[in-house]
């Protein structure tokens, strides 16, 4: 597999960047839809979370009292109305397989383009076919993102 596997998709909300990124992290409960393919544990999973700032974790939530559960990733770059990097793994990846995913959100005359990229395929086993998995799944949570943007969640 080639190290530039990558799935690259965008989407264009009405809305500025600035809310475009709080809807992609504070906001994401609104839009990333519960009992779909995209949770690690469908039964446990109450939401997900993003803690604010470089170092801070990305989590499928668990226990809502206390705000644990399964560590998806770690922010690497966390710059409000423009860009949002974090790694990415599954629940059952080894600590070597580890992606990244980096949003960006850059204003249109219609309002923000929000372009995601996740790369890092070639540390995961059968990398190549999960990045083709992910990429028809990006495309769906794109769909709900764009609505809930659209909806002025």
């Amino acid at each position: 597999m080639s190290t530039q596997a990558a799935v690259i998709a965008s989407v264009e909300v009405p809305t500025t960047p600035a809310r475009a990124f709080e809807l992609w992290t504070t906001g994401i409960n609104q839009w990333w839809k519960k009992g779909t393919p995209y949770w690690n544990d469908k039964i446990r999973a109450r939401g997900l979370r993003f803690e604010p700032g470089v170092g801070g974790r990305f989590l499928e939530v668990y226990d809502e009292t206390a705000g644990e559960g399964l560590e998806i990733g770690r922010i690497s770059v966390w710059e409000p109305r423009n860009r949002l990097v974090y790694t990415w793994r599954e629940a059952g990846w080894t600590p070597q397989e580890v992606t990244q995913v980096e949003v960006r959100f850059e204003p249109t005359p219609g309002g923000t383009r929000v372009t995601v990229t996740h790369s890092g395929w070639e540390t995961v086993r059968e990398g190549q076919k999960r990045c083709e998995g992910y990429g028809r799944g990006h495309n769906e949570l794109r769909g709900w993102y764009r609505e809930a943007a659209t909806a002025g969640i």
